[in-house]
């Protein structure tokens, strides 16, 4: 179905993208910028988030300035922390520098801060729309965030090549992903990579019952190369990857390794899934500026697109499916 071009209502909005970057921002902007053109609404791109809200560092953008980003990670926009965002004296110079510039709206791409600061704006008499963007597909409100899956596909590709070498000397290997609150990633790529254990910070675990026991369960079976992923938020006993890589070949005489994978799972190209989920986002989110609708978070709840009052979907909760839980157990024998 082609879609219609709606009747102008807003003459010129902004975006900006706010917190870590995740792949699939570009394809956000991209969205926003050229649904808005096709609705005759000019679009100001604000550099480096909230800080180029407060320091009017900003862009003119159109369908042509968007061009060749889709497939690209990162955000174009780049972003920054803004901590000074909070004092409300701030906010009223970054409103200022909204209405100076005759924008009449705004689109947040980011996290539960950034959504924090949109929902200020739209208090203040600025509709803001907020657009989950982050690899930990953490905010309660949404299914899925912008992100998510190409971070997953990055730390498969790393953990499979990191299996060729275990298994080349036997070797046991403790890789720590991200995800400080929660274990999204780590127990699907655990279930993807055939990880005997995972850990995260959602689950209490206790060393020799969920690590040590299922390693030496493991070399009765005849196992010779072991896969440990450990989320980055688990903190107890101070348990860092490199601690627990050094217990375990102190307590099974078995070569251990970690890896710390890092910010590498920030960046590339993103995937098909993420593309498409953050172009439909874009489109959500300034159909909603355009009807003057702001103070919300646009979400996906199963295959739909939907959006929630920003203050419902951050105080949202979401956890673990246990069915994914139970088969990353099943699998780990």
């Amino acid at each position: 179905m082609v879609r219609k071009v709606l009747m102008k209502n807003m003459r010129k909005i902004g975006v900006l993208t706010s917190g870590g970057d995740a792949p699939g921002m570009n394809a956000a902007i991209r969205a926003v910028v050229r649904s808005a053109a096709a609705m005759g609404i000019e679009v100001v791109g604000f550099r480096k988030g909230y800080y180029g809200l407060l320091n009017n560092l900003y862009e003119e953008m159109n369908a042509r300035s968007v061009s060749d980003i889709l497939h690209r990670g990162g955000t174009i926009l780049q972003s920054a922390r803004c901590p000074e965002f909070k004092d409300p004296e701030a906010r009223k110079k970054a409103i200022a520098n909204v209405s100076e510039l005759g924008i009449e709206g705004l689109v947040v791409v980011g996290g539960d801060g950034s959504f924090r600061g949109a929902r200020e704006l739209s208090i203040s008499g600025v509709p803001t729309v907020g657009i989950p963007g982050t690899i930990d597909n953490d905010i309660g409100c949404t299914d899925y965030t912008i992100g998510f899956d190409t971070a997953l596909n990055t730390v498969q590709d790393a953990i499979d090549k990191i299996r060729d070498t275990c298994r080349s000397h036997d070797r046991c290997s403790v890789v720590e992903v991200m995800g400080r609150d929660a274990g999204y990633i780590a127990v699907n790529v655990g279930i993807a990579c055939g990880a005997e254990a995972v850990i995260i910070p959602e689950r209490d675990f206790d060393f020799k019952r969920d690590i040590l026991a299922e390693i030496k369960a493991g070399i009765k079976r005849g196992k010779e190369q072991h896969l440990i992923i450990v989320a980055e938020g688990v903190t107890k006993d101070n348990m860092s990857a490199l601690k627990m890589a050094s217990r375990i070949e102190e307590e099974t005489g078995i070569e251990t390794r970690a890896t710390i994978l890092g910010h590498i799972q920030r960046g590339g190209n993103p995937t098909v899934k993420d593309r498409v989920t953050a172009s439909r986002m874009g489109v959500a989110a300034v159909d909603l500026l355009n009807q003057g609708i702001g103070n919300r978070i646009v979400a996906v709840s199963g295959d739909a697109i939907v959006d929630y009052d920003i203050l419902e979907g951050l105080n949202m909760s979401k956890s673990l499916d246990n069915e994914l839980l139970g088969v990353s157990e099943i699998l780990s024998l």
